[in-house]
Order: C-alpha cells, then structure tokens, then sequence
C-alpha cells in the first residue's frame, strides 16, 4: 500500500510538472528540470517553443499536407528519359589516357582533347556545364567505359522518367512513360512504371556526368566548390521522337493527367526543326480531351528565341507549369516581362520579383474572361522556398501540395523517409515583401505557420520556407521529384 501511495504521488507530481511546463513555459527552466530530475523519472519533457524552428515547422507541414478529396488514378508522362552514369570525372578521364592541358570551352565537343579542355575549364571555375558530343562512335565508347568503370552509378535520367519514377512510389496510381527507354532504364524503372512497347528501343540514351570534389586537383586545375560536368549525344530526346508515341498511347491509357517535359532538349536542333516541333506539340495537347490537366516541366535553356515561342505557344495549351528560379528569369528576359532588366540572381531570389514574374505570366498568357488560354497553375521552385500560383477557381489543396513539395526536398536531398531536424536548415528569408512593383504586404516567417497565403487580382499566391540539406546525398532530379510531388497533393476542378 506505501509502495501504492509512492507511485501515485510520483504520478501526480509528474502531471503538475507537466503542466507547469505547459502553462507556465517561461519559469527559469534550471528549476523545472530539477524538480522533474528529483522524481527520478527520465529526461524532462521539451517546454513549448524550445524545440528548433526545423522541428517545429516539419511538424506544422505534417498537419498540414492532406490528400486531395479528388485523387489521381492515372498519370501519363512523357516524353525526355535516359541513363544518368555518375562518376568521378578526373578518374575516368585518366583511364582514357587523357592529361589536363590548358582548359578552354566548347560549345560542342567533337573529340576526347575537346572534352578534356571542356571538363577542366569549368572545373577551374566550379561551375556546372552541360555540352552536346557530337561524334556517336567516340561517344558510344566512351560511355561505355564510363557505364563499366568501377564506382559508376546508373540513375534514371531525364524529366520525364524522374517525374514518372516519383509517381510511381504511390502505389494506387497507375504510371505510363514515354520516352527512349533502352535496357538499362527499363531495368532501372519502378515496377509500377508501364512502357508501352513502341517506347522501346535497341541501347539506352546515356548521360555522363563526370563530378568532382571541392578542392580536388588535376595538374594544375583546382576545383574551388563540387560541381558537375555533363555531356551526351542525345539524339532521340533533342527531336522529341516519341512524342508521336506519347500521344497515341492516351486513348488507350485514359489518363486523367498528363505531364509533359524535355523542349528545353531541342536547343540543339535548327529553327526550322524547332518551329515544326513546337506547332506539333501544341496540335498534340490540343488533341487530349478536355477536362485533363497538362503539366509542363521547363528545364534550363539558353536560347531566347526557342523560351518566348514556347511562352506564345505552348503556355495557353497547358493548365500547369514548374520551373525553377535560373528558368523564372530567363522567362521573362525572353519574353519581355518584369524583372527583365535583372541579368541574374544576386544570392536568394527576391520572393517580391517571383511574385511580380509569376503574376504577369498567368495574367498575361493565362486563363481569363478575355483570353481562352487553360494556363490557371505555376510551381516555383528554389533552394530555400517555393511559391504556388494559381488562377482562382481552378485548383485545391494546394497549400498541401505545396508543403508537400517543400517536404519532398529536403528528405529526397538527405535520403531520409522523413525530415532529420538535426540534418536540414531554415535557410528562408525570415521578412520579405510581396510584390516589388506594387505596394504590396510584408510577411514575416513564422515557423509554427509555414505556409502564407495572399492574393491579387484573382490570383492566390501560398509560400513556404524549404529546410535544405546540409548534407545533400544527390540533388539530380530534385526539381522534377518536387513538381511531382505538388501535382500529386493537388486537386483541379472540373471544366
């Protein structure tokens, strides 16, 4: 009975010291771990507000992210895939026998000399490249020593096959890719990923890219930060060959959304070819029946002329876009919108000039009383924050998806199930102000309420901080797992 009445009183000194922790979280916290500690019963609890603003603002996007009351059953996505061979790039360029010279770039690189000059040249400056490889033998062997060399990792590749891919880790969605899948990508792809036979082709497209360290040396090449350099000949995705396939394969599939991606790989084609393609896209969306959402992921691009066609075009014929901050910008440069005078981001985007970009995209080349375009929805993108976009009365759920696609970065970045607090930072600015061509209002972060809503001219705008990996596992993909993600969580109304 005393052993009884020991552990009762315990028991009800804990709850009055839970309490005092709940209603009175300001007394010096010495005296209340002390108090706790003398009942001998474990580590004291965690007074309110004491956890860190990671930990508190993962668990508000837990509580926030809610499925859609309408879900997805059927996605299709087409039409960009291929192998990505990751490798260290001085190793595999030693074991072709190459030696650093003198680093000088090239446009389009034509020989292995060309590739060695390219690679040392932006690893001098840290800085990531992209290049065409123009002869197919040279190429074809190289990759393939690249593919056998030992360390190389083979990952999916490629908008579309990453999008898809992401979808395809829910299991009550069905998932058709388009695009050209080789062997190794179809081994490669999630079970739940169907291909339809006509995608199928003899050898996989493959991409290198040859990564190096900070501080890594190479004669006398030293890389100031980790960056990449990646090259192809990618002949399949930069003429959009299976864009036929993709949209025949529709009817049969009965999707009831359809992602698109991978014009940015036509860059490398003539403007005659460019035009043709680009008018074929917009007949073939045109073709998909009312009612289903098109997705268009952008990537990034150089050529002005090939962005402002696919603003004029392609924007009025799709409902969704996702692009990123560098693909923001160059957006509107091409296309003369605000901000254009801006030559490039100087650190963290400015939310007011994305806000003032994101605005005159959808109130000028989106849905409106006058202007029959179905463009109602932008998901952007970067390091440290996303905004969603969209015209009202056109989508839900959207202050879910975009914490989801938030939360999606920071796991998929750091390779965990959920948000390590310990491993993630709040990188967000913590005031900014909404637009910085009107008045506007100025928002101050608040890590209990991660998502901020606000609204303009019939436009709803939902921010959200990102907690970025300190760690980053591999960061290839990330912007397409994002968008998949936010289009996941998303609900659109019926026309």
């Amino acid at each position: 009975m005393a052993l009884w009445r020991g552990s009762a009183c315990a028991g009800f000194l804990a709850l009055a010291v839970g309490c005092v922790f709940l209603l009175e979280p300001e007394l010096p916290g010495t005296a209340l771990r002390s108090l706790w500690s003398s009942l001998r019963l474990g580590p004291a609890p965690v007074p309110p507000g004491s956890l860190s603003p990671e930990s508190r603002l993962a668990a508000a996007w837990d509580a926030l992210i809610v499925q859609p009351a309408r879900r997805w059953r059927r996605v299709a996505v087409g039409v960009n895939a291929c192998v990505d061979v990751v490798i260290s790039g001085v190793k595999l360029l030693q074991a072709l026998g190459l030696s650093p010279g003198s680093g000088r770039d090239h446009a389009v690189l034509h020989s292995r000399s060309d590739l060695e000059e390219a690679f040392v040249h932006f690893m001098g400056k840290g800085a990531a490249a992209e290049r065409f490889f123009s002869d197919k033998e040279t190429f074809h062997d190289i990759a393939q020593a690249a593919s056998e060399f030992p360390g190389a990792q083979h990952y999916v590749g490629g908008n579309a096959a990453l999008i898809g891919q992401k979808f395809a880790a829910n299991p009550d969605l069905k998932v058709l890719l388009c695009g050209p899948i080789g062997p190794k990508l179809h081994e490669l792809l999630d079970d739940n990923v169907f291909v339809p036979p006509e995608s199928l082709q003899e050898e996989d497209e493959f991409h290198l890219i040859l990564e190096y360290l900070a501080g890594e040396e190479w004669g006398p090449f030293k890389a100031p930060q980790a960056n990449r350099f990646i090259f192809s000949h990618d002949l399949s995705n930069g003429a959009m060959n299976m864009l036929e396939v993709f949209v025949s394969s529709l009817e049969e599939f009965q999707p009831d959304l359809v992602v698109l991606s991978g014009l940015h790989m036509m860059e490398g084609q003539s403007k005659e070819l460019q035009r043709k393609r680009l008018l074929e896209v917009v007949t073939s969306i045109s073709d998909i029946p009312t009612g289903i959402p098109v997705h268009l992921e952008l990537a990034s691009m150089t050529n002005r002329e090939l962005m402002s066609s696919i603003v004029h075009q392609v924007f009025p014929a799709v409902a969704s876009l996702g692009l990123n901050e560098q693909e923001l910008l160059f957006l509107s440069q091409s296309a003369s919108g605000p901000h254009a005078s801006l030559s490039s981001w100087d650190g963290i985007p400015d939310v007011g000039i994305v806000s003032d970009i994101l605005f005159w995209i959808l109130k000028e080349h989106g849905r409106s009383k006058s202007r029959s375009s179905d463009l109602t929805r932008i998901h952007f993108h970067t390091l440290v924050y996303h905004i969603l976009a969209t015209v009202d009365g056109h989508w839900a759920n959207q202050l879910a998806a975009v914490a989801a696609g938030a939360r999606v970065a920071g796991t998929q970045a750091c390779a965990t199930e959920t948000i390590d607090a310990n491993r993630v930072s709040l990188s967000a600015p913590q005031e900014f102000m909404t637009s910085r061509l009107e008045p506007g209002s100025r928002i101050v972060l608040n890590p209990n309420k991660p998502v901020v809503e606000w609204h303009r001219e019939g436009i709803t705008f939902h921010f959200t901080p990102v907690l970025v990996c300190k760690d980053p596992v591999r960061t290839v993909g990330l912007g397409d797992a994002i968008s998949a993600e936010g289009l996941f969580y998303s609900e659109a109304y019926p026309d």
